[in-house]
């Protein structure tokens, strides 16, 4: 997604063209509240037990980064685990960098699984956020997926942050949308302030649906995506942020940044998406303020697919929604599309989280 070849060439432009110019091997977390280069589950939500979730299958290889001596040495670290939360099993993934698991709630409504596979890159970068709890007697899930460039540690901040963050917004409850868009920003803002001093320019997706209730938030920003089988049909919860996108291309250009052709459509030559955490030397052209769609949770929805572009790239929507449908276990739809989409010749990292409702079940 950053084309580096074409920054020295693009810099200049970017100068130019504002008048105010900003000049770990990955460890696993397992059970603390985030799945992100690992198999992981909130501890604290399974230990309450208030939100009725049950663990279901977690098979676990871990992650590799090539940020960290041991991952440039192609060494995987076991998973660690979490006592009394949930049996997690952790095995070498050598080269091949794959993770999968999945939970259910115990009233049988809702299902979660999730895979994320390196696939043909030489590092991942590739990061994903499941979250179970109850707020003041309300059912809350939080699933997020969150495509790294440049580097892991957006996306990793994000998967550590994010969701913690919007949790702790006063209005999370009573305007979620509100809670959902000043807590994307103020991350990013708290992102860039963390790596000051850094000598990189680390950015990520992030594609987040939020269950409270029987509202579903969906928001974007990057080129991740949500879709939804609503009434048989597949819809889209998410439109990826494309320079090239007409809406996009005024907002950069009043900002009085440029977009490029560079093999694709880059803002400033650079970054194949319009919209990003991090990524600093493009702001404030490439902004994290997310698009956010909300859809209520009734007997048309079947079900949610969240995956990063190593998946969209070449699987289609209906496709997606449509295996997710004909499956039992959301773990098993969410392996299914990694490996159709690595057979099909995806180049990218390929996370995805699958989740299925259930309207006939009893409470």
């Amino acid at each position: 997604m950053v084309c580096f070849a074409s920054l020295r060439r693009a810099l200049p432009l970017l100068l130019r063209a504002t008048t105010t110019t900003t000049p770990r091997f990955l460890l696993p977390r397992a059970l603390s509240g985030g799945v992100g280069g690992g198999a992981a589950v909130d501890a604290r939500a399974l230990l309450r037990g208030h939100s009725g979730w049950r663990g279901l299958r977690v098979a676990a290889r871990m992650m590799l980064d090539s940020s960290d001596s041991a991952a440039a040495a192609g060494q995987m670290q076991p998973q660690q685990r979490a006592a009394g939360a949930v049996a997690c099993s952790a095995q070498d993934g050598g080269a091949a960098g794959y993770a999968s698991g999945g939970w259910a709630r115990e009233d049988g409504k809702l299902k979660c699984g999730y895979s994320s596979f390196r696939g043909k890159r030489a590092t991942m970068e590739d990061f994903y956020d499941v979250k179970l709890t109850e707020i003041d007697g309300q059912a809350v899930s939080l699933f997020g997926v969150f495509d790294g460039h440049g580097g892991p540690r957006a996306a990793e901040y994000l998967k550590e942050n994010l969701f913690e963050n919007l949790l702790k917004h006063p209005e999370f409850l009573t305007d979620t949308k509100l809670a959902i868009s000043e807590t994307y920003q103020k991350t990013d803002t708290d992102f860039l302030e963390s790596e000051s001093n850094a000598f990189r320019d680390d950015g990520s997706t992030a594609s987040t649906a939020v269950l409270v209730g029987g509202h579903l938030y969906v928001a974007n920003v990057g080129d991740s995506r949500a879709v939804v089988s609503k009434a048989g049909k597949a819809m889209a919860l998410s439109e990826d942020h494309k320079p090239n996108r007409s809406d996009e291309r005024k907002r950069i250009e009043n900002a009085r940044g440029v977009v490029i052709w560079a093999g694709t459509w880059r803002v400033g030559g650079v970054l194949a998406m319009s919209r990003a955490f991090g990524n600093r030397l493009l702001k404030p052209f490439v902004v994290a303020e997310p698009e956010i769609q909300e859809e209520l949770v009734n007997e048309d929805l079947e079900c949610l697919v969240l995956a990063s572009d190593g998946l969209w790239d070449v699987v289609e929507n209906e496709e997606a929604v449509s295996l997710a449908k004909t499956e039992d276990l959301p773990e098993s739809v969410a392996r299914k599309l990694t490996e159709i989409a690595y057979s099909r010749g995806s180049a990218d990292n390929i996370t995805c989280i699958v989740v299925q409702f259930h309207h006939d079940k009893t409470e």
